[in-house]
């Protein structure tokens, strides 16, 4: 960069000043070296990361030497005026090309496919089944709306997650995916950007016709689907994209209008779906995109003839299936779901969210109510707001109580046979503070970001650790720091094995009770002791 303005071992600082040109003020020299723009800062004019620097020949902020040979090529291009040449690949930071060693772009499919999977190395991201779309590095090279853009911006995310880089641009290709990322990665939004642009993308310019659901959205709780609508509605504000929140505990009559007046997507429960459906006439037949949220949860027992029944009801739908954990029986059923299904897993399956710090205590059954309150009394332990995760939904009633009264906090009960007005009255008094101690069941344990939680408490270790994964992952969202209590005997002896597997891969404290336990290696001792020898008659 020449005439004195910035030469290529000179960088402008964030006030736009020359700050010299020192080995620690190295100009970058590609994209991918350079950070993400945040708000208000200046963006690179050729892929959009951070504009640290200026053009001395064209005034244009870019962030690296390869934007700018970039964009002194398409200004050396548009001054010569030659014909339209086939279209070719412009080097943004979010495609996938190669540079030889002589500092030219190669544009061959096999060293795109190389710097891709250097790429998915690097990001720990593994794809298997098929061929998907290149992870994208920033939310502005996925040709978004404009508005959807705008909204991704205010919702506060700055770059896209792992999970985000590579499923995004993957649902966006059509591919059914089965999406395995750990708790508090954003999954959430992974589906629900693709949805919307999918949506408005269908409707064009808003109009007051009828308008059938394009999309729906199934998850295993009430709260979930609530959260999952909220995002939908803040990400497509502006839109051409209307939303339906169906699940039990609310009257059916106004949800069954809400989806009569037109609306791109419904966000429910399938209990509650296939009661409207079966009661009322409501058309599914342009429905493109099946999203099956907690997809483990989903296709278990309980919920799996639901689920299938809906799925039927649709013209072969797009199936996005995402969860913290998928064992292989899952991923089995959800190949029968739908072909030709593309998987994609980020870090280490079936394991806790690595933010989350575990630690583990072994506290007989009779102590732990006083282990609780100890810890909720101690300023250097108890962590407001907090979560504790029971095992019934008496327990829930009762320990709740215990604790306003041993510890003079306020503490709530959450389980599912309180009413939907009381959940969400308990839940709004949490999340601002209201109510320090949240003593909850399974409900709260799937996919909701509780975004002010950085300690939850398993008083009641479940019986699966799939499960236990979900609650402790409560603790952290987007990579936030956490921690987790939790509490353990050998009435949990059933699930040691898996257990202590988890604690090692976290680099968790295991506890001295549990790693000598003879349950420890999955062998159970009979509670018959050794026969002993007869002596005479």
């Amino acid at each position: 960069m020449k005439n004195g303005v910035l030469s290529d071992l000179q960088v402008v600082s964030d006030h736009g000043e020359i700050s010299g040109s020192d080995a620690d003020a190295t100009v970058k020299a590609r994209s991918w070296d350079q950070r993400e723009a945040v708000l208000g800062e200046p963006k690179c004019i050729i892929c959009g990361r951070y504009g640290e620097y200026i053009c001395d020949e064209t005034d244009d902020d870019i962030c690296s030497l390869e934007c700018k040979q970039t964009l002194l090529s398409r200004v050396a291009k548009s001054k010569l005026q030659v014909r339209p040449q086939p279209a070719i690949r412009l080097p943004v930071a979010d495609e996938c090309y190669y540079v030889n060693d002589s500092g030219n772009r190669s544009c061959s499919d096999s060293s795109s496919d190389e710097h891709t999977e250097k790429l998915r190395k690097k990001l720990d991201i593994c794809v298997e089944g098929g061929f998907l779309p290149a992870p994208i590095l920033s939310f502005s090279s996925l040709n978004l709306h404009l508005k959807l853009v705008q909204n991704i911006e205010a919702a506060g995310y700055e770059m896209p997650t792992p999970v985000q880089m590579q499923a995004i641009p993957a649902a966006l290709s059509g591919k059914s995916l089965l999406v395995s990322a750990e708790t508090g990665s954003g999954k959430t939004a992974s589906y629900i950007i693709p949805v919307i642009k999918k949506c408005a993308d269908c409707r064009g310019t808003p109009n007051q016709s009828l308008k059938k659901p394009l999309a729906m959205v199934l998850t295993p709780t009430r709260e979930l689907c609530i959260q999952v609508e909220e995002q939908a509605k803040l990400l497509g504000k502006g839109l051409p994209f209307k939303t339906a929140l169906v699940v039990g505990g609310d009257a059916m009559a106004k949800q069954l209008y809400r989806i009569q007046q037109g609306v791109e997507l419904i966000v429910g429960t399938p209990g509650r779906l296939i009661d409207i459906l079966t009661k009322h006439e409501i058309e599914l037949d342009d429905v493109r995109i099946l999203v099956l949220d907690e997809i483990d949860c989903m296709l278990e027992k309980g919920f799996r003839d639901q689920v299938l029944q809906l799925f039927t009801a649709l013209s072969q739908p797009q199936v996005l299936m995402f969860s913290a954990t998928i064992p292989e029986e899952v991923k089995k059923l959800a190949s029968s779901v739908t072909k030709d299904v593309v998987r994609i897993s980020i870090g280490m399956q079936n394991r806790p969210n690595q933010a989350v710090k575990q630690l583990v205590l072994w506290v007989d059954s009779k102590q732990k109510k006083q282990k609780l309150f100890d810890i909720l009394k101690s300023d250097r332990h108890f962590k407001p707001p907090v979560i504790v995760f029971v095992s019934s939904r008496l327990g829930a009633d009762l320990l709740s109580n215990a604790i306003s009264t041993a510890t003079g906090i306020k503490a709530l009960s959450i389980h599912g046979e309180k009413t939907m007005s009381e959940r969400r009255d308990i839940m709004k008094s949490f999340l601002v503070g209201e109510v320090p101690v949240l003593v909850a069941t399974g409900i709260l344990g799937r996919g909701l970001d509780l975004l002010s939680v950085r300690q939850v408490i398993v008083f009641d270790i479940p019986n699966s650790t799939k499960e236990y994964i979900h609650q402790i992952g409560r603790a952290s969202r987007m990579g936030a720091e956490g921690a987790a209590y939790v509490f353990v005997n050998e009435e949990n002896k059933s699930i040691f094995p898996e257990l202590i597997k988890i604690l090692k891969s976290s680099g968790a404290v295991i506890p001295r009770e549990l790693a000598n336990s003879p349950y420890a290696s999955g062998s159970f001792p009979t509670s018959q002791g050794p026969r002993k020898r007869k002596y005479g008659r």
